[in-house]
Formats: C-alpha cells, structure tokens, sequence
C-alpha cells in the first residue's frame, strides 16, 4: 500500500528528467563546439616572420685550389762516372754551390797509370808512323831506277796507312783516359742547393750504383705543377680560351700559390705550361706556373695549392647560410609572389668567401629565406622581412 502512494511522485520526477536531458544534451554539444572552436583559432597562428632577400645578377671571381707539387727550375741527381773510393767531400749537406765548384774526388791513381800508359802507346804508334814512313822514302827512288820492285813500295806505303790509323786509335785512347781522369773530379753542373749525401769519404762508388751521390737544386726559380679535371678545364679554357689564342700563356692572370701553413707566397706566378694530353689513369691535365724564388723560400719537394682565379659575368650569388644540403645536393627555400615556400635545388659554380656562385636554378629577380627556415616545408605561407638586395658585388663588399 505505501508503494502505491509513492507512484505518483516518482511519475513526476520521470517527466522531469524527460523535460532536463535534452537540454542538458544540447549544453553539452554547444560546449564540445566551443572547444573545438577555440582549439582551431589556437592551431593556425599567423604567419611566421622571416628575413627574405632578392638575388640579382652580377660579376664576380671565384678561386679554386688545387693541390701542387713544388720542383726547382734543375733538379739533378749527382752520379759518379767513374768507378772508385770517395777520396774528398768538399761540400756539405744544404750547401748553396756554384756552377763548376768541386764537390767530390775520387782516388785518381787507377786513372793517372791509364792515362801513362795511353800515352805511352800514342808516342809508340807516332814512332811506328816515323818508321814507316822512313821505308817509303827509302824505296821511292829505287823503284824509280827500277832497282827494285813497285811491290815492295806498295808494301811499305800499306804499313804507313797502318802505323797512321794505329797512332789514331792510340789519341783516341788517350782522350779516354784523360776524361776518365778528369771525371775522378765531380763539379757542380748547376747553381744550387746540395741535397743528403749518403756517400761518405772512403765509400766505393760506381756509375751503376742505384742511390745517387747526392741531389742538386737549382732553386732560383721554381716550377709548381698541378691538375685540372676535364671539366674544370673546360671552365678554364672557356674563360681565357682566347686570350691564350691571341696572346699565348703570357696573357693569363698570376695566380697564387697557397703554402702549407695556408699562408699565401708572396710572389705572384704565371702559368708558362699545359700538357698536350689527359692523363687516361685520373682524367687530368697538367698544367705549371713558374715562380720567382730569389730568396730561396722555396725548395724542391715542397707541396701547397694553387689558387686560381675564375672570372664570372652575369651571375648569380646567394649566402652560403641561406642554403641546406640534403644528400649531395643544396636547396634554398624561395619565396613566390604570393609569399608561398618552395624547397628549391641550386647547382653551385663556385664559391667567393662565404657565398655561393650559382650555375642555375635561381633566376635574377628571385627571393629566398636567409634564415629560420630549418622548420619549413613547402606550401607554408611567411611574412616576408625587406632585406638588402644582395649581387656579386655588394656581397663581396659588405
């Protein structure tokens, strides 16, 4: 019975609930909007502001190094021509000679008797001509008056002819034996420098032994050979092509050659030489520059680089920071008129200090990022930054 009187309240209280869920449905859904609302306005904020530069077309240089090995303008190796004991070192090791000064005495003994005996032999052999000659005389009037036979002047003239060609060959060994004695001598053939001289006095020589007496270097002058690959050469040629064809290898610009300590020599070269062929191994060509070295900075065996100038007109430069490299190749990020971004690739020519020299892939005119691009991708919208217009001159002069 208490049941039935407590229907109607909870009758009630049913058509109350039936009345609040709708409403309460819809503050629900209008809420779950209003975040949504929010989030959006939260998750696309205005566009970034970044520097933006315009690239225009100029004219420029660019250098490129190329490694280089240094020789003197004569380098020789010092070898005996004589066989022998080393009987005097004149000089020392680093010395600075002169041409015709006295390096090294070999035991002339040997040579001297050789030279005795050659003359010994001549003096015979002159004596032999006497005689025979003698003989002739002696028979010419007798076969006139027919006292004895033409035969035997005819003998006596053929051992003259021989007696004559003997005393010949017997000059000829005693000019032998005195260049063999002469070369007991060894003198400087060049001005230079004297190299290590592994030979000692007392050491027994030969003009077959493989390790020279010492090495000379004529260093007054010294000649820097390095190479070009195919296409830096074709690079070259199509700059100062016709130059070189007007004016030969005197037209072209010096270059410089850097040292090893990356310091710079401070006498400019000149390019007096290019090979007549490609190596077929690496693909190169060589080319020298001769430098003056008066001062004798430079010796034989040193290495460096060579810096060499390329002239550029009517090209592009940008900064080497406004650019990216992903696997081998460098993009900028351009910006188009709408202010859109565009990851774009770039073929480098060269470099000029901190900028890149561009072959293609920018036209003059073009804008890029310089900086704060490393979260953009393409398709993304910025607000630009106004920056200096930047061409090959005004970069290189900031």
């Amino acid at each position: 019975m208490k049941s039935l009187h407590k229907f109607p309240q909870l009758l009630n209280a049913v058509k109350r609930s039936t009345i609040v869920m709708p409403v309460l449905l819809l503050f629900i859904v209008l809420l779950i909007q209003a975040c949504s609302n929010e989030k959006l306005q939260v998750s696309t904020p205005p566009p970034p502001s970044l520097p933006v530069m315009s690239v225009n077309a100029g004219s420029e240089t660019t250098y490129l190094e190329y490694p280089a090995a240094i020789q003197g303008e004569v380098d020789l190796d010092i070898r005996p021509q004589v066989s022998g004991y080393i009987e005097k070192i004149f000089v020392n090791e680093g010395e600075l000679v002169s041409k015709g000064q006295s390096l090294f005495k070999i035991n002339e003994q040997p040579f001297r008797e050789q030279l005795n005996n050659a003359k010994a032999s001549y003096h015979a052999a002159q004596a032999a001509i006497l005689n025979a000659q003698l003989e002739v005389d002696k028979l010419t009037p007798l076969v006139q008056n027919k006292v004895v036979s033409e035969f035997q002047l005819k003998t006596a003239k053929t051992a003259l002819q021989i007696a004559t060609a003997n005393a010949e060959q017997a000059k000829a060994g005693l000019g032998a034996a005195q260049v063999n004695l002469n070369f007991t001598l060894i003198k400087a053939p060049v001005n230079g420098y004297v190299g290590r001289m592994p030979k000692k006095q007392g050491s027994l020589v030969s003009p077959a032994d493989q390790q020279a007496l010492t090495q000379l270097s004529d260093v007054h002058q010294v000649h820097v050979y390095f190479a070009l690959s195919e296409s830096d050469y074709i690079d070259f040629n199509t700059k100062y092509g016709q130059s070189i064809a007007k004016g030969g290898l005197a037209s072209l610009p010096g270059v410089t050659l850097v040292l090893s300590d990356a310091s710079a020599y401070p006498v400019k070269g000149k390019i007096d030489m290019i090979d007549g062929q490609f190596d077929k191994t690496t693909g190169a060509i060589t080319l020298r520059a001769s430098f003056a070295n008066s001062k004798g900075f430079l010796r034989s065996g040193n290495t460096g680089k060579i810096r060499l100038g390329l002239q550029h007109s009517n090209t592009l430069m940008i900064p080497q920071a406004a650019t990216v490299e992903i696997q081998d190749k460098i993009f900028v990020y351009a910006v188009s008129k709408a202010n859109k971004i565009t990851k774009q690739p770039v073929t480098v020519l060269g470099t000029s200090g901190v900028n890149y020299l561009l072959k293609d892939g920018l036209v003059s005119g073009d804008r890029i990022v310089t900086r704060g691009f490393e979260n953009l991708k393409d398709g993304d919208i910025i607000k630009p930054e106004a920056q200096p217009v930047v061409t090959a001159f005004n970069a290189t002069n900031k």
